[in-house]
């Protein structure tokens, strides 16, 4: 009979290969992380002297070593500590655009961009505020657009003065589209640019992979949007300082551009752009 491990017992491992080699993976802000030990799973918010603060679907956190022992998407990783960045400034803003070094921010244009919600506002000042204030376009949130049409009669939109909407949820026979049109013929319509996404909130505009997640919660019609998200993730949802706190959840896992849906980023920068356009008069 031959003898399939040799004279050293210890020389060959015929399970050897079947044991997935674990992978070194550095502990960037947002990494989702598993603790085989605990279960615990989590995004990194900080790293500091060798451990690092992870932060679970329902906000609560715990401090782990950086070290071996983890999972990353189900396989075995090792976390090791990010790597040291150079001490430069950073040469593109968090939408993307080149950073501009040095230059003041421009005194506010007449023109501005409203917003449906405050969510929105917080959203677009986080990715595009640099540029923005390059750009001295002001951002403001309307709280809702029922009475969009009276809005904009009342900014009085022209050469110069240029209005930027954007809107949740706009999509073809929706109330929203029907009061974009509205806007369109009424006073100073060719001046103003009503555009929108076509998901239900902002909320919607980031990627869920940034919550966790394949695809956001699907929430029944007729039950509030948010609270059912939030019902869904595990998250407190008994008044609006909940859902205040389950948003700043979100957005604190927003890095840049690359973590929102492009029929966002499509609608801003078209905004931008339509309100720094020269004055056609």
């Amino acid at each position: 009979m031959a003898d399939r491990y040799g004279t050293d017992i210890l020389a060959d491992d015929p399970h050897r290969a079947r044991r997935p080699a674990a992978t070194r993976q550095p502990a960037e802000t947002g990494l989702v992380v598993e603790d085989a030990q605990t279960g615990f799973v989590g995004a990194v918010l900080r790293v500091e002297y060798g451990r690092m603060t992870l932060e679970d679907r329902h906000g609560r956190t715990r401090q782990f070593p950086i070290g071996p022992g983890y999972l990353i998407d189900g396989k075995p990783a090792i976390v090791t500590a990010p790597q040291r960045r150079p001490n430069t400034r950073p040469t593109r803003t968090a939408s993307g655009s080149v950073a501009v070094v040095g230059r003041r921010a421009r005194v506010a244009r007449a023109g501005r961009i409203y917003v449906e919600g405050r969510h929105d506002a917080e959203l677009v000042e986080q990715v595009w505020g640099a540029d923005l204030r390059i750009e001295g376009v002001v951002v403001e949130y309307l709280g809702g657009i029922d009475d969009l049409a009276g809005v904009v009669a009342e900014f009085r939109p022209g050469p110069g003065r240029r209005l930027g909407v954007l809107v949740d949820h706009l999509v073809p026979g929706s109330k929203e589209s029907r009061i974009a049109q509205a806007v369109h013929r009424g006073p100073g319509g060719e001046h103003t640019l009503v555009v929108g996404h076509p998901f239900i909130d902002v909320w919607q505009a980031v990627k869920p992979a940034r919550i966790g997640r394949a695809a956001w919660p699907s929430v029944p019609k007729g039950q509030d949007w948010k609270q059912g998200v939030c019902a869904a993730m595990g998250w407190k949802h008994r008044n609006q300082a909940d859902i205040a706190a389950a948003w700043q959840q979100i957005r604190r896992r927003v890095r840049d551009w690359t973590d929102l849906e492009p029929e966002l980023i499509g609608r801003v920068e078209e905004l931008i752009d339509f309100v720094t356009a020269p004055s056609d008069s």
